[in-house]
This record gives structure tokens, sequence and C-alpha cells, in this order.
């Protein structure tokens, strides 16, 4: 059986992380480079890396910035936001991130993800994916993108399957709906997303407390949670998260 992963997100705008709440309402908390060096002496199994600007103002990855943190950490580092081109995930590659996450340009351009996976693998490739409840769509969830502020026409499960059918490696799996509010994960959502698609799926918003993050990983069938406003806070470091899990019964790293 694999263990679990805990997995750290840093939504970065204009250079600072910043966090929100439903996409919305978003506040300056630091600086990303300090905060991804403090993640990872805390002992977190990966970090990503979202630039939640760039593909709404068609901007390009900020590279610089990218550098600096993979700098600072030696774990797996993903990196989302303004990655168009095979170009742009060249780049960013060569900046220090392991995987690269698709998620507006994926779904503009599905090429992408196979092009990617051809050239870089499909452990590099990462499908970023943000959907929300709607009773119209198939599933009952449908995918949004331009940082959850434009809706799309995709199922979530078509999308997901689509998109690992295509290349992609990984699934971060993020509900609008939970984002932000730390009182727990989308279970059916992440439950119905993990039985169908053969590779790793991270599930994404709604983490408050180990108890969120045990659910989501053995209820919701996620293999890694991915965190943000539960240690941004200070409410939460990652060693008594890890110590929380494992004394609940979930093989953690």
């Amino acid at each position: 059986m694999l263990k679990k992963r805990i997995v750290v997100c840093l939504d970065v705008k204009e250079g600072r992380t910043t966090k929100g709440v439903k996409f919305k309402d978003n506040i300056d908390i630091g600086d990303p480079v300090e905060m991804a060096a403090e993640y990872y002496r805390q002992g977190v199994d990966e970090l990503v890396f979202y630039d939640i600007m760039a593909s709404a103002t068609g901007r390009g990855p900020i590279l610089d910035l990218i550098s600096k943190v993979a700098s600072q950490v030696f774990i797996p580092f993903c990196v989302g936001g303004g990655i168009g081109t095979i170009e742009d995930i060249r780049s960013t590659i060569l900046a220090g991130a392991e995987k690269i996450s698709l998620n507006s340009q994926a779904v503009k351009n599905p090429k992408l993800i196979s092009q990617g996976a051809r050239i870089f693998g499909n452990q590099c490739i990462v499908l970023g994916m943000d959907a929300a409840r709607d009773s119209s769509m198939p599933s009952g969830y449908r995918v949004y993108i331009n940082g959850g502020r434009t809706a799309t026409e995709l199922d979530a499960k078509a999308w997901a399957l689509k998109a690992v059918e295509l290349g992609a490696g990984e699934i971060v799996l993020n509900s609008i709906d939970a984002d932000g509010t730390k009182t727990g994960y989308e279970i059916p959502l992440t439950k119905m997303i993990s039985e169908a698609v053969s590779v790793p799926v991270i599930a994404s918003g709604g983490g408050g407390t180990p108890a969120h993050l045990a659910q989501v990983l053995t209820e919701g069938k996620a293999d890694a949670a991915l965190i943000a406003s539960m240690v941004h806070s200070g409410s939460y470091k990652i060693s008594e998260i890890k110590d929380d899990l494992s004394a609940q019964g979930v093989l953690v790293r």
C-alpha cells in the first residue's frame, strides 16, 4: 500500500503568497521563497506553486521567482499558471520544477498535455482541475478555468478521463465550493475522480484539520492531500499533521 503524501500549496499573486476563500477576497500572507523553505524544514512531501493571475492576464510563468523557490526545496516541486506552450514547460523545468500543472491552458489546448507528456514524460504533466457543483452536468460537477472565474462546458469526470488518456500523470483536483473554507474536502467529487482514473489524485480545497485529511485520504480515496490555509495560518505544523494521521492509522511518508 502506497504511503499518502502531504502537499502544501503556495498561491502566488504579483510575487507574493496569497490566500482567499472560494477563489475570492485574496490577502497577502508572505514571501513564497521564505514560506517554501519553512515548509521544507517542517517535512512537507511536495510543494505546489500556482501563479493565480498568469492565465487570466495572458502572462507566462515568473521564472526568476520559480528558480528562487526551487533553490530552497529538495522535494518534488510542481508549478502552474500561465504555462501555455512547450517552451513554457521547458523553461519552467529548467528553472527548477519537477512537475508542470496545466489547468486553463490544458482546456484551451488539450494537445499541450499529450505533447508535454511525450517530450518530458507523463510524470511531469499534472492536470490541475477546478470544479464546482452543478447538477446540470452528468457527474454533478462542472470544470472552471481562469482561476475559477470562467465556467466551461466540460464535465469534471469526463475531463479527468480525457486528460489521463492524453497523458496527464497526476491530477490536482480542487473543489471551488470547499476552497479556503477549512470545513473539509469535497469527498464525493474526490472519490468519484479517484475511482475513475488510473493516476494519482491530489485532493485540494477545504482542509482545515488532520481529521479532514484522514477522511479524504481514506473515504475519498485520494493519494495525497493538498493543504494551504491550515498551515499558512500557523494552526498546524506538517509534523503535527503527519503524527495525527499516523495515529488515525493513515500511512504517511
